[in-house]
């Protein structure tokens, strides 16, 4: 008997913790030779995928379902039931839990439904299937009926649904497991493995309610013993992955277990592993930001759920935020200028309308998180604001991801403009390859929100929105958003080339220069000459030992700035050092040359002229 665990990832780099879990629980209960875990994408062909799964010929197949997945998970069991029909298929996962008997209806080949944990559910039902098949005995509904927490087709008149094909039977609810009891399912490094996000959790459960949350339903907070998480910190570590990402639902809940994991990775760095929390920045303490103030830049990142700052939605979609100690603290950890901070806000939630939600947009802004992501309300099977639709006039599109399309105070029409703003935001914040222009540029507008609307109707005008921009196009075209605005912005033409010059040079040392640029032919031989003798003298470069003036002329950038960064219009050379960049933001290392001397404009400008003559 085999059965084929297969999750449909969204990106390559994404590791299923789910299929591996329940594999390595059956495993670790003498079943894993009955088990197989495989793991796809949704960017692969989903003909390739079918063929694979094929290949493999498994007795019983289990999906598990995320919204990102559905559409091609049912796809894959439609055509997978044509080819296999004798093999079970059964599902799993948030998307599965909560519509179960949607689902069955729908896609009337497939078994049933394993809701909520399925590490146990699992296992017993391979245990199930093990008598069946050493027995030579037809399945009985008495051995399904005694394992918690599945959804199935039992055939039973009395468990006859309306408008369904057959009877469903829903078993008493998997009790919840004790989270030390699970193996680490990372135990043996994996090919490929220095490519991917390993998930990691260290507990399950959700102690709050938001209103539009699955986890909320989740209330049982559990704990892995921390002697079993440091071991596993160890393993990550030791293997110098690149990044864990723990899936807790609000990591710092606790303030003990925070500590004791924060401190340890501080003690225990490899200079390399980055590990992801998603937190509630009101709920930190003193001692806890103190530990991330002294930690390695790029060691830790926090993902941290803002949503609104609408007193009314807050309210209605029951979270309980203080929004001055977030405040305060994320302006703390973003100061420090070693922990990444990524800040989500939700367009689409009760009692936020469009002006409410630019409010909650530019009360965010000012917190300079180094991401800033503009998520849009789904409208989840199962959740309370599910419940809550005909309320709040809830529309939400009928496919996944389920996706707001409007409110009672948020027409389709702002939704869409909304979307242009994500788009432009992402572009020119969120990229972070703009950051001193856009900076620059906020300052002229009413509100940081009210620049990127105004960029937004910009891209629309000309029909920008259609088309994929590359880099230097991007650029290009906020030169052409600033050049064609004159008198708005109180600043000269030079000024705002430079502007760009700095930002297009600082992640990348472009070999061909933007037509925007200022011309840099005139300092050429200037900046060559100082290259030369600052090596000769062994000033600037000491990272760059045994090499040529010439060679690290190429390595590195040097641009003369002038009036975008002074306010009396001196001219200085800047250096990009493009061997020494930002864990967080991967932007070069950006300082003054010294002992430059600038030639006589004019001078250089008629020795030039003559030198093209001849």
């Amino acid at each position: 008997m085999k059965f084929l665990l297969a999750a449909v990832g969204s990106k390559y780099i994404h590791s299923n913790l789910a299929v591996r879990s329940l594999g390595a629980y059956a495993a670790e209960n003498g079943l894993g030779s009955m088990v197989e875990t495989v793991e796809y994408t949704i960017n692969q062909n989903t003909g390739d995928i079918l063929a694979d799964i094929y290949r493999r010929r498994p007795d019983a197949v289990g999906f598990s379902c995320y919204i990102w997945n559905i559409r091609t998970v049912r796809q894959l069991a439609a055509d997978l039931h044509r080819l296999l029909p004798e093999a079970e298929l059964w599902l799993g996962g948030p998307e599965a839990s909560y519509d179960g008997e949607g689902l069955l209806r729908a896609l009337p080949f497939v078994r049933g439904v394993m809701m909520g944990e399925g590490e146990e559910t699992f296992l017993r039902l391979l245990r199930f299937y093990g008598r069946r098949e050493n027995s030579g005995e037809e399945e009985t509904e008495a051995g399904l009926a005694q394992i918690p927490g599945l959804l199935y087709r039992s055939g039973r008149a009395e468990d006859e649904k309306e408008g369904g094909s057959g009877g469903f039977r829903r078993t008493k609810e998997q009790p919840c497991l004790d989270l030390s009891a699970l193996p680490f399912v990372y135990e043996h490094r994996e090919e490929g493995e220095e490519h991917k996000i390993l998930y990691y959790e260290s507990s399950r459960g959700c102690p709050f309610s938001c209103s539009y949350c699955l986890s909320s339903l989740e209330k049982k907070l559990r704990f892995r013993d921390w002697r079993l998480v440091q071991r596993e910190l160890d393993i990550f570590l030791a293997r110098r992955v690149p990044q864990v990402k723990f899936v807790d639902r609000t990591f710092n809940v606790d303030r003990a277990h925070t500590k004791r994991i924060w401190s340890y990775l501080a003690g225990h760095d490899n200079g390399v592993t980055n590990f992801h929390f998603e937190i509630s920045a009101d709920l930190l303490d003193e001692e806890e930001l103190s530990i991330l103030a002294g930690m390695r830049p790029g060691l830790v990142q926090l993902e941290i759920g803002v949503q609104s700052t609408n007193p009314d939605t807050l309210r209605a979609i029951r979270r309980n935020t203080n929004l001055e100690r977030l405040a305060e603290n994320v302006r703390r950890i973003v100061a420090g200028e070693n922990v990444h901070v990524h800040l989500d806000l939700i367009a689409g939630l009760p009692w936020e309308d469009y002006e409410s939600f630019g409010r909650s947009f530019d009360w965010v802004y000012a917190l300079r998180p180094h991401q800033l992501q503009l998520g849009f309300l789904k409208v989840l099977a199962g959740s309370a604001i599910h419940e809550q639709a005909q309320e709040y006039s809830l529309i939400w599109g009928s496919e996944p991801p389920y996706e707001v399309l409007g409110t009672a105070w948020l027409s389709y029409e702002d939704i869409c403009r909304l979307k242009q703003i994500e788009k432009v935001f992402d572009i020119y914040y969120n990229s972070g390859q703009f950051p001193t222009t856009i900076e620059r540029l906020a300052g002229y507008f009413s509100s940081p929100f009210a620049l990127y609307e105004s960029l937004a109707s910009y891209y629309e005008e000309r029909r920008l929105f259609d088309r994929q921009l590359g880099r230097r196009e991007r650029f290009e075209v906020l030169w052409e958003f600033i050049e064609r605005s004159p008198g708005k912005f109180q600043q000269s033409e030079v000024a705002w080339r430079e502007l760009l010059v700095y930002d297009y040079y600082l992640r990348e040392n472009a070999k061909v220069r933007p037509d925007f640029a200022p011309d840099a032919d005139r300092y050429r031989q200037a900046v060559t000459d100082w290259y030369a003798a600052s090596v000769a003298e062994g000033k600037e470069f000491a990272d760059y030992q045994g090499l040529g003036y010439r060679q690290i002329l190429h390595m590195t950038h040097a641009e003369v700035i002038s009036e975008g960064f002074s306010q009396n219009g001196q001219k200085k050379l800047i250096l990009f050092d493009y061997n020494k960049r930002s864990l967080l933001t991967g932007n070069a290392l950006v300082r003054e040359a010294e002992g430059f001397v600038l030639p006589d404009d004019r001078k250089e400008s008629s020795r030039q002229k003559g030198e093209r003559s001849s």
